[in-house]
């Protein structure tokens, strides 16, 4: 059977004149021939099953390998149905963008833009300039920042304002997302200490209190958004922290993720907090995507108290989790 195997320069001769293969490069002709010819001895010597006489047909071979070539010339991103149930799926690329946000994308990335450039001052300007007053309509924050994912956004705020220092955190709220994704590693990339308090199921003021000490950078609040500890439980109020926090001069600094800013109640959905309510509530700093609940594209967005924020994006780390200009476009 190994002997019928064509050589790959025979077959590309047989499909030289294939009209579906026009405009593709020969090197990929050659290297889907020379996978094809790999996968059928493979199966020749170590399949199970007893190949297929057709299956080693020159006309089979062929077709195989116009399909495979076809393949390799496809987009790998492509659309879906999403027919799961859940709106804003991860997997599924999370939240889609609305026409306005897709046309502004598309005039932005295929022409020059304003993005670091002062056009009133002619002069070099700042690309997070672009969205930050936005932000601050927005939410009722100071200042703001946009970065390139949250998972950036937490690890920015923790290095920027607790690189040494110790940051306490509620131990039901040390959370693990999608990916592999745990707040417990992300501090330790950060230089911050985690300094968890309380149990999993409940966590008092009186535990925070107990905890400060002249290495406290940070206190922490991650809102869990995709589980739920139910039954005999208890959490610290945000406005009871951020008074704790202001009574020590310790900032508090709150992850809430989905980036809610309406109240989906009034929709019949499940109510979830709003970055303005943190942001009443006095919470110093608050991280959160763009891409769930926002609706807008991949992002990490930062919004807080002036004076904090100017140390967030003076922290070399914010060059490393630049946003792009196109992320830009269809956030604004």
């Amino acid at each position: 059977m190994l002997r019928r195997l064509p050589a790959v320069d025979q077959l590309m001769i047989s499909v030289r004149d294939e009209p579906l293969l026009n405009g593709i490069p020969k090197r990929v002709l050659v290297r889907s021939a020379r996978e094809i010819l790999e996968d059928l001895r493979r199966e020749i010597l170590h399949g199970g099953d007893p190949m297929a006489e057709d299956e080693l047909q020159p006309e089979s071979i062929r077709e195989r390998l116009t399909r495979q070539a076809l393949a390799l010339q496809a987009y790998n991103l492509r659309r879906l149905i999403n027919a799961t149930g859940i709106v804003v799926h991860t997997n599924l690329g999370r939240s889609g963008l609305a026409r306005a946000a897709i046309d502004h994308v598309a005039q932005t990335a295929a022409r020059y833009t304003n993005l670091e450039f002062d056009v009133a001052e002619g002069q070099r300007g700042s690309r997070y300039s672009l969205v930050e007053a936005l932000l601050c309509e927005a939410t009722g924050a100071e200042a703001a920042l946009a970065v390139n994912n949250n998972a950036g956004a937490v690890l920015l705020c923790l290095d920027a304002l607790a690189n040494g220092k110790e940051v306490i955190i509620s131990r039901g709220e040390l959370v693990e997302i999608g990916g592999s994704f745990r707040i417990p590693d992300v501090m330790r990339k950060s230089g911050a200490i985690l300094k968890e308090v309380g149990t999993t199921n409940r966590t008092h003021l009186t535990d925070f209190q107990q905890a400060i000490t002249t290495e406290t950078g940070l206190l922490l609040k991650v809102h869990a958004s995709n589980y739920a500890i139910v039954g005999f439980t208890k959490s610290v109020r945000l406005t009871e922290i951020t008074a704790l926090g202001r009574q020590f001069n310790i900032p508090v600094m709150e992850d809430l993720g989905s980036g809610n800013l309406i109240d989906l109640t009034r929709y019949g959905l499940a109510a979830e907090p709003t970055v303005q309510d943190s942001i009443s509530a006095g919470v110093d700093i608050v991280t959160f995507s763009g891409d769930k609940l926002l609706g807008g594209p991949q992002a990490g967005l930062i919004v807080g108290k002036r004076h904090l924020m100017e140390r967030i994006k003076a922290n070399p780390l914010t060059r490393a989790l630049r946003i792009d200009k196109m992320t830009l476009a269809a956030l604004e």
